[in-house]
């Protein structure tokens, strides 16, 4: 068992990272989901370059606004959705006795639903009519409407938002604790876009965040649609033909681009600690075997007098070496799950351990076990049966 220790914590220092790895990238990439793979952002600046480092490149570019929205709906052609939408922070919303503080406000364009970033749970979306007329209609995340209204149905309530009544008309599905969530839509306050623009002057972009997404039709292609944004826009804001753009078009695969390296680094490190405590895992069950091939010369030396061959020999003591290395690569694995668990029950990630990794675990523990192996069986194997007998 003791040498077996140095496998189980070599398999567990593999397969932990490489589970941990895999499930943070899983957590960003679920994160990513809600910005969709199938729609492109206009921002100030891409998403590839370090802002911080190029803050004075893009500091004076202008925010996209509610013109670059109505520019590209009416002049797009390959798009199949055009939205828009502002919002900001540290807001307040009461009902009754109960009063939220901090939560976020965002208003947006009638389409925004459609991209499939929120789901509603309950109630409804804004119909046409609340939209243009700017109604006090409300749809609030899932923990807003928990912490508002506990157990009573908050559809049809009217809560004091902006100082002015709203009335609620949905509450949208709990997304849960996840940090790489975009939009915490679990804090919202949603409302339209015109709605928004009756209490906030929406002319000054800089106390909003804003978001100006452009989804494909389906089976379109992303470039050809971010080459027709491109021209849009640059016609839109009158930039000449050998100005720069003043803006940046994004997209999904851009973030995805950025974190497969960091993550490919990760996984490299984590292999690199798991090899080396194989490597004295390796030499402890070998040394084990060296052991038992001394102990049981005498019967290894009857057994070849008796007619067994060198391949059976090396083959009854590769294969305990295997099963041994097997075992104690279990054990790594089952100790990653009960780790993996316990830190999915304590953080607001989800950790999870995959079939790939097992697999991999036990191909790497029987790899040890036969390299472990090898030479003490062949050892065996090419005893000579009257000098082991003998012993």
């Amino acid at each position: 068992m003791l040498s077996l220790l140095g496998i189980l914590i070599g398999i567990f220092s593999i397969i932990a990272v490489m589970s941990a790895v895999d499930s943070l990238e899983d957590n960003i990439k679920n994160g990513f989901k809600e910005l969709g793979n199938d729609v492109l952002y206009v921002e100030k600046m891409p998403w590839t370059e370090d802002g911080d480092r190029n803050y004075w490149k893009y500091r004076k570019r202008p925010n996209p606004d509610y013109d670059d929205y109505q520019t590209l709906a009416e002049r797009s052609k390959l798009a199949d959705i055009v939205s828009y939408c502002m919002f900001t922070g540290g807001k307040s919303i009461s009902y009754r006795k109960n009063t939220i503080k901090q939560a976020f406000v965002m208003g947006s364009t009638y389409d925004y639903i459609k991209m499939g970033s929120a789901t509603i749970e309950e109630g409804r979306y804004f119909t046409p009519l609340e939209y243009e007329r700017g109604k006090n209609s409300i749809i609030l995340g899932a923990v807003v409407a928990e912490n508002l209204f506990g157990r009573i149905d908050p559809i049809g309530e009217q809560v004091k938002f902006l100082g002015q009544k709203f009335t609620v008309i949905g509450v949208l599905e709990k997304e849960g604790d996840n940090m790489f969530n975009f939009l915490n839509f679990d804090e919202v306050m949603w409302i339209t876009h015109p709605t928004l623009k009756k209490y906030f002057n929406t002319t000054n972009t800089k106390n909003f965040g804003e978001l100006l997404g452009i989804k494909a039709k389906s089976g379109g292609d992303l470039a050809e649609l971010c080459g027709e944004v491109t021209g849009i826009l640059r016609a839109g804001r009158r930039l000449r033909p050998m100005e720069e753009d003043n803006f940046a078009v994004n997209e999904l695969s851009m973030l995805e681009e950025m974190i497969g390296p960091v993550f490919s680094i990760l996984g490299a490190v984590g292999f690199i600690i798991g090899f080396f405590a194989l490597i004295v895992g390796m030499f402890s069950v070998a040394n084990i075997m060296f052991v038992s091939v001394k102990e049981r010369t005498n019967i290894i030396g009857i057994k070849k007098a008796l007619g067994a061959t060198k391949s059976v020999i090396l083959s009854e003591f590769l294969i305990e070496s295997i099963i041994l290395c097997t075992i104690g690569g279990i054990g790594g694995i089952l100790l990653v799950a009960i780790v993996l668990k316990v830190l999915s029950s304590i953080s607001p990630l989800v950790f999870g351990l995959s079939a790939f990794n097992v697999i991999f675990g036990v191909i790497c523990s029987i790899i040890v076990g036969i390299i472990a192996g090898f030479i003490p069986a062949f050892q065996a194997a090419n005893l000579d049966p009257v000098e082991a007998i003998r012993q």
